[in-house]
């Protein structure tokens, strides 16, 4: 295993360590996981070729949101759309 070094601001620093400990991660696998994210989006420029890609696409996007953004309620978001439609038809 290879080694990099780099020089970064110290609050830089304490954020990241935060956010990893938060994720129960240490920081050097956290910048691991954040490095290999960045370079996984960066080779996406292509069509999805099979399902396993959509797959692998919407398996990537929920590991880079992370477990404290959850998906929306989509039948909250489902009435909220709604009622808006309807609060634009009554003022007509």
């Amino acid at each position: 295993m290879s080694r990099i070094h780099f020089l970064v601001d110290g609050e830089d620093k304490l954020r990241w360590e935060d956010q990893a400990s938060r994720e129960g991660m240490s920081l050097g696998a956290w910048l691991r996981e954040a490095a290999e994210t960045r370079y996984r989006s960066a080779r996406v420029d292509s069509p999805f070729e099979s399902a396993e890609d959509v797959r692998s696409f919407f398996e990537q996007v929920d590991q880079a949101r992370g477990p404290e953004t959850p998906e929306p309620d989509w039948e909250e978001h489902r009435r909220v759309l709604d009622a808006s439609r309807r609060s634009g038809v009554e003022r007509t």
